[in-house]
């Protein structure tokens, strides 16, 4: 199996749930929500680490086989004294996608690339460290897409970003090419803080379409349909998206040129993405 191959990879957003929560864990996958994340890092206090993995164990056999292929683990950080015992949970259940937050080395993904050789893994870029090793985590093993953790980023860096994080538009700009040269899916933005500032949801999500990202993280079910909404496709580039899907079905995968530009994986991917946003993959 491909560990890449998901739907995850087209998923425009992504609901945080706490692995404490397991009353939550249904009530997210029913939300619309493309993607759910069972956390076990931030959400989660460190006396109840083991209770949120055994939360998770307990209600994994009660997830259909289309809900376990939206459900993604976030483990704790590769630093800490629970990773080890994120790794073999996610071994256990055979995840589809694995997001390792604080990632900053190449070796760090590789490894548990190893432990869990049919998972995707999303590293989530929020240290000075990850940023600069951008390029070499986004080319590791089995990675789908890289994630920006927004707040932890800023606490690293010592920002104090207006509201609009005008400050983290390099590093979002950096996450996104590095995403385009690794030829991986388009990356997913950090959360938006606020759950009743609807506008300012809004304007994040928006703002990510335009920059290159492909997704966003959500806190709440209530930003879930504001972010989808934002990234749905116009119709233009559900035009463009399928003549896209034509030229590669054509060359049969092969370089090909589309109006004078090259079509390469990362376009069909994005292609690929567009019409799955829209219901007409």
């Amino acid at each position: 199996m491909n560990p890449l191959d998901t739907p995850l990879g087209f998923s425009c957003d992504f609901l945080f749930v706490p692995g404490t929560r397991p009353e939550r864990f249904i009530k997210a996958l029913d939300s619309g929500a493309h993607g759910v994340i069972l956390d076990l890092e931030d959400a989660v206090a460190e006396e109840d680490k083991e209770a949120a993995r055994t939360a998770i164990r307990t209600a994994w056999p009660q997830f259909s086989a289309e809900q376990k292929k939206r459900l993604v683990i976030r483990t704790n950080s590769p630093g800490s004294k629970f990773y080890s015992a994120d790794l073999i949970l996610a071994q256990e259940l055979q995840v589809a996608c694995l997001l390792i937050p604080k990632s900053e080395s190449v070796d760090q993904i590789n490894g548990a690339a190893l432990v869990l050789p049919n998972t995707a893994i999303i590293p989530m870029i929020e240290t000075a460290i990850g940023l600069d090793r951008l390029r070499e985590i986004s080319t590791a093993n089995q990675v789908l897409r890289l994630a920006l953790g927004n707040l932890d980023l800023q606490a690293d860096l010592g920002m104090i970003c207006d509201p609009q994080e005008t400050e983290l538009q390099t590093a979002r700009y950096q996450i996104v090419l590095a995403s385009r040269l690794a030829q991986i899916a388009p990356p997913i933005d950090g959360v938006t803080p606020s759950t009743d500032d609807l506008p300012r949801i809004t304007d994040d999500a928006e703002r990510a379409k335009r920059m290159g990202f492909g997704a966003k993280l959500c806190i709440h079910p209530k930003q879930v349909a504001i972010v989808q909404t934002a990234f749905m496709p116009t119709e233009e580039e559900i035009r463009w998206a399928q003549r896209v899907i034509e030229a590669d079905h054509a060359s049969k995968g092969g370089a090909v040129k589309l109006d004078g530009r090259m079509i390469d994986r990362p376009v069909v991917l994005l292609a690929q993405r567009t019409l799955a946003l829209a219901g007409k993959h």
